[in-house]
């Protein structure tokens, strides 16, 4: 295994549990690696600190592993079976009315690059480092022995994460199966899930919890449902009962999904109406008041460059979206970009609500489910932050 030396000083972050090595604190290499490949981290006083995935770029380095070894034989197979047994306590992993679950969260799971997601029997791989798709092949073989029963499909969804890494070429591709497309339970809600043409691996499992809770305030309720995509939110306020609900989306794609979605649990239904349209093109157009509306946008901010950009975007979304509230209503707003922190974005909200005018309390700090953990020496890994406010 090659052999990368840290500047003196520099190994301080790994020695505290962080999986990231920036490319400034290597001082040296004794061969230049392969991207991809998996090396061998050292101190300036020879102390070997562990093992990680090689790449060009900002972060060098990813770690897998805080000591020496080899990452043969059981090696990632210990660790699959660890992160399905944490599923299974948080009892997604069998659980009767839910069997669509991310059974591998990237660092959270200690498999830095790397996400797998369960629909129903089949399986989603998402490589988002070139360390992690060299050993694809091999890590779906651990998925075929590690799953109770073997996965109905494995599809490698891999390109668009890669698309921008230095010379890799990677097609998605079924590994297993030929499924592209199933119906999954969510808390006993269906849902129609193509892991092919969807948007990341398919479906936001990470709303689950959150869903949940609007399903808890939609009684009778007028519920504006903006960034729509699979109808998720809009499903679970009919399901709580909300009196009209209006699902928003700029793709004519995700609003007939989220139609599709809505008619698999709500056949002939008519409190849901679905528009195609920008959001702020939809606020102009529309003087309607709502009890509830939600704001889940895509990440604004893709890397710290863009971080600021983000944040005046977030203000402006949320000061508009406040003027649409009823007095007494909530506002659901998030944030999924990882380089925008929670104290930033909840700074975001703040800026927007000294602009409305409005008195506004915070009844509950969001974030991502069980299966999508957050490794306590790698903050930057809870990317989902959400508020639920309530507006007088």
């Amino acid at each position: 295994m090659k052999k990368i030396i840290l500047s003196p000083g520099k190994e301080q972050s790994l020695k505290r549990g962080h999986p990231w090595i920036f490319s400034g604190a290597i001082g040296s290499m004794t061969e230049t690696p392969e991207e991809g490949e998996c090396v061998a981290v050292y101190s300036r006083n020879n102390s070997c600190l562990g093992i990680g995935h090689y790449q060009t770029g900002t972060i060098a380095v990813r770690m897998i592993h805080f000591s020496y070894t080899e990452p043969v034989d059981g090696f990632w197979k210990r660790k699959f079976e660890k992160a399905l047994y944490f599923r299974t306590m948080a009892g997604l992993h069998g659980k009767g009315n839910t069997n669509v679950f991310r059974i591998i969260n990237a660092e959270g799971d200690g498999f830095p690059g790397l996400i797998v997601d369960f629909y129903n029997g089949s399986v989603v791989i998402q490589a988002h480092s070139v360390g992690m798709c060299r050993i694809i092949d091999q890590l779906a073989g651990v998925i075929r022995d590690v799953l109770p029963d073997n996965p109905v499909s494995i599809y490698d969804k891999s390109s668009p994460a890669l698309k921008s890494k230095s010379g890799v070429k990677r097609v998605s591709d079924h590994l297993e199966g030929d499924k592209d497309e199933t119906i999954v339970l969510e808390n006993g809600k269906k849902f129609m899930v193509n892991w092919v043409e969807g948007q990341k691996t398919g479906f936001f499992i990470d709303q689950r919890d959150n869903r949940k809770l609007l399903e808890h305030y939609a009684s009778g309720k007028k519920v504006l449902n903006m960034f729509g995509y699979t109808g998720g939110f809009s499903v679970y306020a009919l399901s709580g009962g909300a009196g009209q609900v209006q699902t928003v989306d700029s793709s004519k794609k995700a609003i007939e999904l989220a139609g599709e979605n809505i008619a698999l649990n709500f056949p002939g239904d008519s409190r849901n109406r679905s528009f195609c349209s920008e959001v702020f093109d939809y606020f102009r157009a529309s003087n309607q008041k709502h009890d509830i509306i939600i704001l889940d946008p895509p990440a604004y901010a893709k890397s710290i460059r863009s971080k600021n950009n983000a944040l005046q975007a977030y203000k402006r979304l949320n000061a508009k979206a406040m003027e649409f509230v009823e007095v007494g209503g909530l506002l659901f707003t998030f944030s999924c970009s990882q380089v925008v922190s929670r104290e930033s974005f909840r700074q975001a909200v703040y800026s927007a609500a000294i602009q409305s005018g409005r008195e506004i309390r915070i009844l509950h700090h969001l974030s991502q489910p069980p299966d999508h953990p957050v490794s306590i020496y790698h903050p930057e890994g809870e990317y989902l932050k959400g508020l639920v406010l309530q507006l007088d």
